[in-house]
């Protein structure tokens, strides 16, 4: 029995063909990422959104109940020893989803669909968000936990309304119907 031997070449073959075959399905078919701060439902509604404009509505509505379990963490009186990780991630999270919703616009741009409503709404509400965060902490004690997520936060807040206000400005208005003469 002789041993069988491979040339140089031989080999380099074979190791490209199973790096192919492993690397090869996991290329073609990439898996959505899943945003870690949506829940399972969230990320499904958000996948089943098929405009822009239903998604940006979605992340706003995510994001304003991120806010309000921010307020109700921050102002629950027995404080949980987790309290400052937890007040983190939902700013965190809620941050997540306002720049999703801004870089929903830039999509609606690509395809050129119409957002108008939707930002009417973004805007209206990323005002509201921004008073909210720009109240948040002076009189509490842990600041210092969460301040710079708070930071990220308002500025996060504020780039998507300059975002909206750019996309505002580039829509052209809605035609308008003449009454017949």
């Amino acid at each position: 029995m002789q041993p069988r031997t491979f040339s140089v070449f031989g080999s380099l073959a074979l190791l490209a063909a199973l790096v192919f075959s492993i690397v090869s399905p996991v290329a073609a078919n990439p898996a959505p990422q899943k945003k870690e701060y949506l829940t399972d439902s969230e990320s499904d509604r958000i996948r089943e959104a098929v405009e822009p404009a239903e998604r940006i509505k979605l992340y706003i509505s995510f994001a304003e109940d991120r806010l309000k379990k921010f307020q109700y963490e921050a102002a629950r009186k027995p404080a949980d020893r987790r309290r400052s990780e937890m007040l983190n991630s939902l700013m965190n999270a809620y941050a997540g989803c306002v720049d999703d919703a801004a870089d929903q616009i830039g999509l609606a741009r690509e395809k050129q669909a119409d957002i108008r409503g939707a930002l009417k709404l973004f805007k209206s509400k990323a005002k509201e968000f921004l008073a909210t965060l720009q109240k948040i902490g002076p009189d509490d004690p842990e600041l210092d936990s969460y301040k710079d997520t708070l930071d990220d936060a308002i500025e996060g807040t504020k780039d998507a309304l300059s975002d909206i206000d750019e996309a505002e400005k580039e829509l052209s208005p809605a035609p308008v119907r003449r009454k017949p003469s």
